[in-house]
């Protein structure tokens, strides 16, 4: 186990108490960007200072990702660790460092398929961390693309080395997910709202969203920047919540 999947491992492997003899069947997860990771913040959703934003590539580094059966509903509000009747850890994903712009046709990046206990997975569990090794090692995030505003475009590199934990309740979306069953076909997914990282113009300045989100002015000068993440809740399971803390 790497040091980067520690915390959370440990986590997840202390909320554990189902029992081995459960019925096993497939259980997928995937992470997504939506639209705005793989077509790019455009008009009328552009950045809330009003840059158009196309990505060639959204890097996020995954490390301790873990699904959980609850004997409550976990509320992400209220944050604190979930009541855990069986627990999962996709062991595939001890780090794991994906491009949310390269998809499958649903617009999704497959990460792992687990054997899971039969039953309704109601949280996630899950680190962005830096990357141990490659390219971009000692960065947990990376965005890089063009934006453009008023005629001007400028290329960008946007990195940060923070760790992000997150604590999720039920996926919120058109259909529920997470239910294993016998001959099912369950799959859970890692949302990132980019929107909470770079705002959006067309929901207007006084928005909490906007309010908190740091635009792209910022790094209007192009080239390589440093972004300050800590604070934002870019982590979602759907539009379900997640309780998040930095370190």
């Amino acid at each position: 186990m790497s040091l980067h999947c520690a915390h959370l491992c440990t986590l997840a492997a202390a909320l554990s108490i189902g029992t081995a003899a459960a019925a096993e069947a497939p259980l997928q997860i995937f992470a997504n960007g939506e639209a705005l990771a793989r077509d790019g913040f455009l008009a009328p959703e552009l950045t809330r200072d009003g840059w158009e934003l196309r990505f060639d590539h959204v890097f996020v580094t995954l490390s301790g990702v873990s699904a959980l059966q609850t004997d409550r509903p976990y509320d992400a509000h209220a944050g604190g660790k979930p009541s855990a009747t069986q627990t999962v850890i996709f062991d595939a994903i001890e780090q794991m460092t994906i491009d949310l712009t390269d998809t499958d046709a649903e617009g999704r990046v497959p990460l792992a398929t687990t054997a899971a206990p039969e039953g309704h997975y109601t949280a996630l569990v899950w680190s962005v961390v830096p990357a141990a090794s490659g390219d971009w090692a000692g960065k947990s995030m990376v965005l890089i693309g063009t934006a453009t505003r008023d005629g001007q475009s400028v290329d960008f590199t946007l990195t940060s080395d923070a760790t992000h934990d997150y604590i999720c309740g039920e996926y919120v979306g058109d259909t529920r997910k997470g239910f294993v069953t016998a001959g099912g076909d369950a799959d859970l997914e890692l949302t990132f709202h980019l929107d909470h990282v770079f705002g959006r113009y067309d929901k207007g300045a006084a928005d909490h969203m906007n309010v908190h989100a740091l635009g792209f002015d910022a790094f209007a000068t192009g080239g390589t920047h440093d972004m300050a993440l800590t604070g934002l809740h870019i982590g979602h399971v759907g539009e379900g919540h997640c309780a998040v803390s930095y370190r």
